[in-house]
């Protein structure tokens, strides 16, 4: 019995054994499938991430170009500083390679150690873009630890990477724009292209042990980067040279407050040739605050002050004025009121219009004022415009209408993007967003006032007078280029719509081009050419620095030739504090300077009238080392004015210098002895004067007269001088003296 019941105790136990082993190799058989089946796909790939690790190759941005193929931006070789730990046998030699690290890269020694001390990598990053000097030093370095520590002959390793380059500084920076510290575009031409220029990375992929430690480098595999495309811009680095140049000049002479822009545009295939934004700053070094004043305003701020201001400080440099800022054109406008009219049969060449000084645009209205007070009296269509005539134009406005005026307004392009490639392009603001106006409206935006527009949509509006009636869409990238070279892809111009007929533009441009030659845009004139342009200033309402003070912005616009043009250029000037402030006081004399060199550079033939051909400039030619009777009598045949000093017999140096720029008919002094040399002359005042009395005081002080703007001789005054009064120079010194007129534009109401 006892027997039976340890018999049946033990087969209960068999069971129960079975049981649970039956359950527990179910559980197995479950999870091995749930492991295999379910988590399989997931499982392996986590497998995978543990056996290798994924590094990324930087990839090489690609360059950008001027028109011309000279070079804008561009990725210069650095290097990455990259540590294998795990080759280390104990602390000595880590901290042997740490402070040799530290004192070439110029980091802590102690951050470098910890780096040292992760003993399961072979793939730490000690120091990103290192200049050729400091790699050059790394490598003797690395070849110092493996003589001794041979097994550490791969403890460093150099990985090539990539610096963004500007070799101009500041040259075209609101356009060109910057990198960050990761590549990446972050304004302007880099951002805006940034996807074509970046290229795709490479991977260094490497292999782990069954540990999770990295294999040593041989166990690597490597795919290449593939460099970014290249761009060639429309811009053109001599043009922009010329912009950036008188800009520069203008803001010192005029003080303006608030920086300048000026834009170069091909009328025809909307192109722009150059693109001026001043002040600006150096894309080397784009967080460094430009503007002196700025940077003592910044010294006497501290913590989050000083960070918040610094932030405003950094995006108002970096922005680019030319797309990115509306503005009240002022007496620009005009011509887009004008060539509406006329366009419209709201007015033609013998209409005619009274100004006595000012005009009530509406019965209970105050009146609004002409720049000339005393008023114009009766004057046709091109001489309301020549006049810059307000109450004229809100005649002409008033013919027009208010739907008509919205239709133009709206067709010129404004209030609208352009669509040029550039980031942050702002759209100006009408009166209303549905283009209703009011009576004083329509008066006033007549000649350019309560209208905003950007200084891109202004230079494209008056681009479609230029060229025959057609809005042209602007644009800067010209071509794509890969990474060999080859293009693969050529922006073609585009032709949004005909604004006017080709008989108004015509005549538009013959009025503009009488503007520039006796006109109040005289002062934008440039002897020899066929310059069409108008001025314009405007009030900045609501803007003003502080208060109760009125604040300007003085504009150009104008094409050449005004038979065939070519070009349009805009200048603007925004807030300038001198005692001039008016468009034609300020941004025509800056236009004509630019213009003075973009003609020629351009192949733009000059056709001289008999009474400018006396004035224009010729160049000085060598006469080194003659005999002064010999250098006498050459100067003469090239028709200037021998001058010499000392009693030598030979010439030993010339002022103007061989190749310069001299009047015809000019002096050129000749120096003969090394005391000679130092004789000088002080600079006269020579503003305020007639062609002919700056002559005869050039001739009394012995310097040479070049002659810029309009030389009319009756109605034109000396406004400028190149050197100022009381200069010291030496004799035959060449000074550019500028005349125009005194005529000003719209004045404000």
């Amino acid at each position: 019995m006892g027997d039976k019941v340890l018999l049946g105790i033990k087969n209960r136990a068999r069971v129960l054994v079975f049981l649970i082993l039956l359950v527990g190799f179910g559980s197995i058989l479950s999870r091995l499938f749930y492991l295999h089946i379910i988590q399989g796909k997931e499982l392996s790939e986590r497998a995978v991430d543990q056996q290798l690790s994924d590094t990324a190759v930087s990839a090489k941005r690609g360059s950008i170009f001027d028109r011309n193929g000279n070079t804008l931006a561009s990725s210069a070789s650095v290097w990455k500083v990259i540590l294998a730990p795990a080759y280390f046998e104990n602390d000595k030699q880590r901290e042997y390679v740490s402070e040799g690290l530290a004192n070439i890269l110029g980091i802590s020694s102690s951050d470098v150690l910890e780096i040292a001390k992760k003993t399961d990598s072979y793939y730490q990053t000690v120091k990103r873009r290192i200049e050729s000097d400091e790699r050059d030093k790394i490598l003797d370095f690395i070849d110092e630890i493996s003589d001794r520590y041979e097994r550490l002959a791969s403890v460093i390793v150099l990985e090539e990477d990539y610096k963004r380059y500007y070799p101009y500084n500041d040259f075209a920076a609101a356009v060109i724009g910057f990198t960050g510290s990761d590549g990446q575009g972050l304004s302007g031409i880099e951002y805006q292209y940034d996807s074509y220029l970046t290229g795709t990375p490479g991977r260094i992929v490497t292999e782990n042990d069954g540990w999770g430690t990295a294999m040593p480098f041989e166990y690597q595999q490597k795919e290449d980067a593939k460099d970014g495309n290249s761009l060639v811009l429309t811009i053109d680095e001599t043009i922009q040279h010329f912009l950036e140049k008188y800009l520069k000049q203008g803001i010192i002479d005029y003080k303006v407050a608030e920086g300048a822009v000026a834009i170069c545009m091909d009328v025809k295939t909307g192109e722009i040739l150059g693109m001026a934004v001043e002040n600006s700053f150096d894309l080397n070094d784009p967080y460094e605050i430009a503007d002196e004043t700025a940077r003592k305003e910044l010294e006497k701020l501290s913590g989050t002050q000083k960070e918040e201001r610094t932030n405003e400080l950094l995006a108002k440099q970096w922005r680019n004025k030319a797309i990115s800022d509306s503005y009240y054109p002022g007496s620009v406008f005009k011509v887009i009121t004008a060539s509406a009219a006329l366009e419209e049969n709201a007015a033609n060449l013998n209409s005619t219009y009274f100004c006595s000084g000012s005009l009530v645009p509406y019965e209970g209205e105050k009146e609004i004022r002409c720049h000339n007070t005393a008023g114009h009296g009766s004057q046709n269509f091109a001489e309301a415009l020549c006049n810059s005539c307000n109450p004229a134009f809100m005649m002409i406005g008033q013919s027009l209408g208010p739907e008509k005026y919205w239709e133009y307004f709206q067709s010129f392009g404004f209030n609208s993007r352009t669509g040029i490639d550039l980031p942050g392009e702002a759209t100006g603001l009408f009166f209303s967003p549905d283009g209703s106006m009011g009576p004083v409206d329509l008066a006033i935006g007549s000649f350019g006032q309560g209208v905003s527009v950007t200084p891109i949509e202004m230079v494209t509006a008056v681009s479609a007078v230029a060229n025959g009636g057609y809005a042209v869409k602007p644009y800067i990238v010209k071509q794509i280029l890969d990474a060999d070279g080859n293009v693969v892809e050529t922006t073609e111009p585009v032709i949004k719509r005909q604004v006017i007929s080709e008989k108004t533009a015509d005549t538009m441009a013959q009025i503009m081009e009488k503007n520039a030659a006796e006109g109040t845009a005289k002062n934008g004139y440039v002897a020899g050419y066929r310059i069409a342009g108008k001025t314009g200033t405007s009030e900045k309402i609501g803007q003003s620095r502080k208060a109760g003070q009125t604040d300007y912005i003085a504009s150009y616009c104008g094409f050449a030739p005004a038979d065939d043009p070519q070009i349009a250029v805009l200048v603007y000037f925004d807030t300038p504090t001198g005692e001039a402030y008016y468009g034609s006081q300020v941004a025509a004399p800056v236009f004509a300077s630019i213009m003075s060199e973009i003609c020629p550079y351009l192949g733009i033939e000059a056709q001289y009238t008999e009474e400018e051909l006396e004035y224009i400039d010729t160049v000085a030619e060598t006469y080194l080392s003659m005999g002064v009777e010999e250098a006498i009598n050459a100067a003469k045949a090239d028709g200037f004015e021998p001058y010499v000093c000392g009693e030598g017999d030979k010439v030993i140096a010339q002022v103007p210098q061989a190749g310069s720029k001299i009047p015809r008919g000019g002096r050129i002094v000749f120096y003969t002895t090394s005391d000679s040399t130092k004789e000088t002359v002080r600079v006269p005042d020579l503003v305020g004067y007639t062609v002919a009395q700056v002559n005869e005081v050039a001739a009394e002080y012995n310097i040479n007269i070049s002659f810029s703007g309009s030389v009319d001789l009756d109605t034109v005054y000396s406004y400028a001088q190149s050197i100022a009064p009381n200069e010291i120079v030496s004799p035959g010194t060449v000074v550019t003296v500028y005349f125009g007129n005194d005529d000003v534009d719209d004045t404000v109401m």
